[in-house]
């Protein structure tokens, strides 16, 4: 591999040891270390599996791993102190958009294609039906919560909301312990290959484009080490536009397949990670997971992080009181490192976005949000 160019600033911290959950979208971080990006910029990256959202949250603050491919709302959750330890947090760049789902048990599956109403289709049940997401503050929550409200289904007072692991959601649906998920893949796959449950609908229909994993680090990491956050931004950024060729899809399908990795058949991977196959009742194929796309997949976006705020408030996570909404500018911009992905950017002829200004997101119940 080649050397850091003489222009780059050399890192203050070499060996970096990265966290990462069994997820398809964590093939950036795979590949970073395969093909040893991290070296061409002055790094050995060292990957982390970890169990759970909470195992990583717990391990950054704790400064046993430096960094982490991380729930977009598990960052801001952790920078606002909800439900949990506050330390102020870092997100470097967006590391893949789309590519999650949710999935309904067999049973709720045939009573929606009964009913007709995704309302009368729980009240089927006869009690309150069990939903689960990975993380309170996550993404996989606020998508689950956004899909059930624009339905009529009050996601805090209608369902139970459980937060569980990816890995062990498809055992618990087969179980019947849960009646849906909303995760990332290729959990959806596998509970459709074992017969648990049918994918009903892409995260992308419930918001096109929707950012999803980050690589995030404490604040004080940036602080401490700004070139090797750099340095790590460049090296990540070349990994998403390898990953991102579809040329490259099947191949990480098969690295990510190994034991010491997802751990899961590697043709249940790549078929949804490829785009070959989605869900079975899609009526319309879903965006694809994107990982780099000229650049455009990984500009840590502010007005991104303050939908994130605002989805706090929506559903009573977030008060007033704890922090006025006028703030929530200034702490996007703060956890959002636009400034360091800028500088990172240009040393790799990443080309920038365009300004937040001229972005306006259009949701599946018609809102929009800029």
């Amino acid at each position: 591999m080649d050397i850091a160019t003489p222009t780059d600033d050399a890192p203050e911290k070499t060996h970096l040891r990265i966290g990462y959950v069994a997820l398809s979208d964590a093939a950036p971080l795979i590949a970073a270390k395969v093909l040893e990006f991290g070296h061409r910029h002055g790094l050995t990256l060292e990957l982390c599996l970890q169990p759970s959202w909470a195992a990583v949250r717990d391990k950054l603050l704790s400064g046993q791993i430096d960094c982490a491919h991380a729930l977009y709302g598990l960052v801001y959750g952790i920078d606002l102190g909800i439900g949990g330890p506050r330390d102020e947090m870092a997100i470097l760049m967006v590391l893949n958009r789309n590519g999650q789902a949710i999935t309904l048990s067999t049973q709720l599956a045939r009573a929606l294609d009964t009913q007709g109403d995704l309302k009368r289709a729980l009240a089927t049940l006869g009690r309150p039906p069990i939903f689960a997401q990975t993380f309170p503050t996550g993404t996989h929550a606020l998508w689950l919560y956004y899909w059930l409200a624009a339905h009529g289904v009050h996601p805090r007072d209608d369902i139970e909301s459980v937060v569980i692991p990816p890995p062990q959601m498809v055992d618990a649906l087969a179980r019947g312990t849960l009646d849906g998920f909303c995760a990332g893949e290729p959990w959806h796959a596998v509970a459709e290959a074992r017969g648990a449950g049918e994918t009903i609908v892409a995260t992308s229909e419930i918001w096109p484009n929707h950012p999803e994993k980050v690589l995030a680090c404490r604040r004080e990491f940036v602080d401490r080490y700004p070139a090797t956050a750099r340095a790590l931004v460049r090296a990540m950024l070349e990994a998403c536009r390898w990953v991102d060729a579809p040329v490259h899809r099947d191949e990480i399908s098969s690295w990510l397949a190994q034991p010491e990795a997802l751990d899961v058949p590697r043709e249940l991977i790549a078929s949804r990670l490829t785009g070959r196959e989605g869900g079975k009742r899609y009526t319309h194929a879903p965006l694809p997971v994107a990982f780099f796309d000229g650049g455009t997949v990984n500009y840590p976006r502010v007005a991104e992080g303050r939908w994130f705020l605002a989805q706090y408030r929506r559903w009573g996570l977030l008060s007033e009181s704890d922090v006025p909404a006028m703030r929530d500018e200034a702490i996007a911009a703060r956890v959002n490192q636009t400034t360091l992905y800028r500088e990172a950017a240009a040393l790799v002829d990443v080309p920038l976005p365009a300004t937040d200004e001229t972005y306006v997101d259009i949701f599946c119940d018609g809102a929009a949000w800029r």
